[in-house]
């Protein structure tokens, strides 16, 4: 297996919020340099993937302002983050939905699978393959990539369009991800070929 796409493809955009590339005292956590960088590589890949009439998937993390829903996220490294109303948690303008099939799911916890209709979204959308963009790269992009390979999912994720806490987990989780699958990392301008050579035979079907 050597395919990027395999199937019916879904594009996942996870967390990608104002507070990305903020200071751990803004935020309430720390980011890898370049996010303004990631958020216009990734506005490539949701450009092509309209143009091929791939579904797209916005995740935003959000927490109540009496901050009842953190659990155990606050027992590590990360602050208070995300709170519901707050700009800063708001998704960067570049990247919201505006059209059809694209959608905006709120999570309260990390996994884009968990506690949230993901899986009966997909399955709507007979999706197969699954790329992922986003931040952190060594938390909700990581635990929902593990989620998805769980749910029997291609999953691959865009290396130049994910952002980690810091380099070296960034690049950590990355080598976890491929473990699990070796065809797993790929690039944006990779992911950006595949979706116009995916767009093809729908195009010729369609003249035809």
């Amino acid at each position: 297996m050597n395919e990027l796409i395999v199937g019916k493809p879904v594009l996942v955009v996870i967390d990608m919020q104002r507070s990305g590339g903020l200071s751990f005292a803004e935020a309430g956590m720390t980011t890898m340099p370049g996010f303004a960088d990631r958020v216009a590589r990734i506005r490539r890949m949701v450009d092509a993937a309209r143009a091929a009439s791939v579904p797209i998937i916005f995740f935003a993390e959000l927490h109540r302002p009496d901050h009842v829903d953190f659990g155990r996220e606050l027992d590590g490294d990360e602050d208070v983050h995300c709170v519901e109303g707050a700009r800063d948690t708001e998704l960067v303008e570049e990247l919201c939905p505006s059209g059809p099939r694209e959608y905006l799911i709120g999570k309260r916890r990390y996994s884009c699978f968990f506690g949230t209709d993901l899986l009966i979204l997909l399955r709507g959308l007979k999706a197969e393959t699954l790329i992922l963009a986003g931040e952190l790269t060594d938390v909700c992009v990581h635990y929902t990539f593990v989620d998805g390979h769980q749910h029997d999912y291609y999953m691959r994720v865009a290396t130049d369009c994910a952002g980690g806490s810091s380099q070296a987990r960034h690049e950590a989780s990355l080598d976890a991800m491929r473990y699990l699958q070796h065809e797993a990392l790929t690039t944006s301008g990779r992911v950006i070929e595949a979706l116009q050579a995916h767009a093809a035979p729908a195009a010729h079907r369609a003249s035809a």
